[in-house]
């Protein structure tokens, strides 16, 4: 257990010089900064590390309650099961919920928590501006549905959500919320910001939110404005350094920056850029800052050291801080400011600070940590909901299937194949001309299974991987597959999309999709149907931010062959080979696709809107549904998995088994890495 060995709120050193002549800094405050980032995973284990993080949020305050902060740096919740589980009639009876509506068991948790201020993320607005506008307002009873009797308000989000670079003034549903920068958190609850003053023992500390430039690339803004338009990292610091200096311009001498940048890296350049700013905690990036010391949950390993210190534009020090999401760290970073406001680095220790895991064995251990009856309630009310999604088989694998992010967005995996084997076979129900599935790898969101050590062990070569555990409370076998496990890795659920591609145009998409493997880029794409190859070490893809025109062509796509005659095999002697020796072999030949709705909207597909050659909405033109499973709608990702499942892997008789690499299974057949 982590312990503070200063004594918060007080001046431990005066200035001038110890016993062996060295300097002593003057400290002036401490601070106790809490901070969660991207609670945005659907996996069962989640709500129980909500409960377990409550319990530390509560224990570690309670031990230093005058001089603790608790933020968060966004992505507070994400479409899925338990998103979708908060909008059940029956959340009426759930005090903290009121009304009924999505993602509010996830706000709710947070207000219990006492978080005081968030940036907006990505996945914050993936429901779009009205649905965000609903999640952080308030709702009155009386306005409840008329089918069900609401007895309590729905209060909202009971903290600022901030964000320096994006104008929600521009936008018709969030326009009521935008409120004046620089006030007081305790007066901006449902409110969307720049920046915040939260006071610490009599000390005002500026908050400021920032979101990375490509929000209107990468969820649903609607709109609302974001900034810079080039997603300049230079533009995007000199947004950020006016709402610094208005801040700094009132007397405040200590910022925190919340920075929902998506890759750690543009939080450091950020560092390196701003001025005044103190601390920086990142988020997007799911990136686990740890030291040596810290106990980390079986599996985890730490990409950086907690924390980052950077030097700002006038060379003073920056801390940067980031665990890792869905509540299975609690960050934590105890540090000392001097009488101008200037962070302490040495007054940072690793028996102090770093991130704190959820589980039981914690809690147990640390001081004053109680579990929060409001989230415990929540948890419950959710699980109750979840349940029945639960107990919805719709298949079985005797095998885990792989959606970590990190490999789905980097590599070709079993899960990953297996979706975008149902897209194809699914599409094909509609026209049997379909020959190719695309399906990115940011659009699965977890693994249908879970990893563990064996007893006693924590080397990373031990770590074993199973098909999903039985859940005995809603009759579901381990390795059944259920509806809950469907909406969880599927989260966002798009629908599919069948058009037309040329084989120039198969390869844009392609090239594109291998260019961001380096930044672990959502644009990956799982495939079906066909097989590449290509070569990261060659030159990627690039493109104008702005007008997103391809500035450079790349040349990693070194081969792609389309599986004509559906065998399988990708056999060149038979199929198509539209890409050799990295030339084009079949520029103009043309390929039935299915990819998702949200995909093809935008580049480097070549439809904007509908207007892909021969393009059909599957959702809209669709009579071939089998009706085998009916809990998503026909058209879309989830439909099309549950309904192969049940086709082709509905029990433990006719179990799917291809093992993923990750596994110990055959290595990647159909997305070859040549420089691996």
């Amino acid at each position: 257990m982590k312990r503070s060995l200063v004594t918060l709120g007080v001046i431990v050193a005066l200035a001038g010089c110890d016993s062996d002549n060295h300097n002593v800094v003057t400290s002036d405050f401490t601070l106790q900064l809490l901070h969660v980032a991207d609670m945005d995973g659907s996996n069962a284990t989640v709500l129980e590390n909500a409960s377990n993080m409550s319990a530390l949020v509560e224990g570690f305050t309670s031990q230093h309650a005058n001089n603790t902060l608790f933020l968060s740096s966004g992505d507070n919740y994400i479409p899925g099961s338990r998103y979708d589980a908060a909008a059940d009639e029956s959340m009426v009876n759930v005090d903290t919920i009121g009304v009924p509506g999505v993602a509010r068991a996830d706000i709710a948790m947070l207000n219990a928590m006492g978080l005081q201020a968030s940036a907006v993320g990505n996945h914050d607005l993936d429901g779009g501006s009205a649905e965000f506008a609903s999640i952080i307002n308030t709702q009155s009873a009386s306005s409840c549905d008329a089918n069900i009797s609401c007895s309590a308000d729905y209060i909202g989000a009971q903290f600022p959500y901030l964000s320096a670079n994006m104008d929600f003034a521009t936008d018709e549903n969030t326009i009521a919320l935008v409120a004046t920068a620089g006030q007081s958190a305790a007066n901006l609850a449902n409110k969307l910001t720049a920046s915040t003053v939260i006071t610490v023992d009599g000390e005002h500390i500026g908050i400021v939110g920032i979101t990375t430039p490509t929000n209107d690339d990468i969820t649903t803004v609607d709109d609302i404005a974001v900034y810079p338009l080039n997603d300049d990292i230079g533009e995007l610091a000199a947004i950020v350094q006016s709402e610094v200096n208005a801040l700094t311009a009132t007397g405040i001498n200590k910022i925190i920056a919340l920075a929902h940048m998506q890759s750690i890296t543009y939080e450091k350049q950020l560092a390196e850029l701003l001025r005044d700013v103190d601390i920086i905690v990142a988020g997007g990036s799911n990136t686990l800052l740890a030291n040596d010391d810290d106990r980390l949950w079986a599996g985890d390993t730490a990409a950086g050291s907690y924390p980052i210190i950077k030097q700002d534009a006038d060379g003073n020090d920056v801390a940067i801080v980031n665990v890792d999401a869905d509540y299975k760290y609690l960050g934590r970073l105890v540090v000392d400011f001097d009488s101008d406001g200037k962070l302490l680095v040495d007054s940072i220790s690793a028996a102090d600070s770093g991130p704190v895991i959820t589980d039981g064995q914690m809690v147990d251990a640390t001081e004053g940590a109680t579990p929060n009856s409001d989230v415990i309630a929540l948890v419950d009310s959710i699980n109750e909901v979840l349940i029945e999604s639960e107990s919805n088989v719709v298949g079985h694998t005797d095998v885990f299937l792989n959606g970590t992010r990190s490999y789905v967005r980097t590599e070709e995996t079993n899960l990953g194949n297996l979706s975008a084997d149902a897209n194809l076979w699914y599409a094909q129900l509609h026209d049997a001309s379909v020959v190719i599935s695309l399906k990115n790898g940011g659009g699965i969101r977890a693994d249908i299974g879970y990893s563990a050590f064996p007893a006693g062990s924590t080397d990373p070569d031990d770590l074993t991987y199973y098909p999903p555990a039985a859940y005995p409370a809603a009759q579901k076998a381990e390795g059944d597959i259920s509806q809950y496990d469907v909406q969880t890795a599927l989260a966002f659920n798009n629908g599919l999309s069948v058009f037309d591609l040329t084989g120039e145009q198969l390869w844009d998409i392609l090239e594109s999709g291998v260019a961001g493997v380096e930044n672990i880029s959502g644009g990956f794409h799982h495939v079906a149907g066909l097989c590449f190859s290509y070569d990261g070490t060659k030159t990627a893809r690039q493109s104008d931010p702005e007008s997103g025109a391809v500035t450079v062509a790349g040349e990693r796509v070194q081969q792609i062959i389309v599986d004509t005659d559906s065998d399988g095999n990708c056999d060149k002697n038979s199929d198509d080979m539209v890409m050799a020796g990295g030339t084009l072999q079949l520029p103009d030949a043309t390929y039935r696709t299915v990819s998702l709705d949200y995909l093809a909207s935008g580049a480097p597909y070549p439809c904007a809107g509908d207007d892909c050659d021969n393009q059909v909405q599957l959702g809209d033109e669709m009579t071939t549904d089998p009706q085998a499973s009916n809990f998503a709608a026909t058209g879309s990702e989830q439909d099309a998995l549950a309904e192969f499942l049940q086709a082709f892997y509905a029990d433990s008789d006719s179990a799917y088994n291809s093992s993923d690499s990750v596994d110990g299974g055959e290595a990647d057949a159909r997305v070859i890495r040549l420089d691996k």
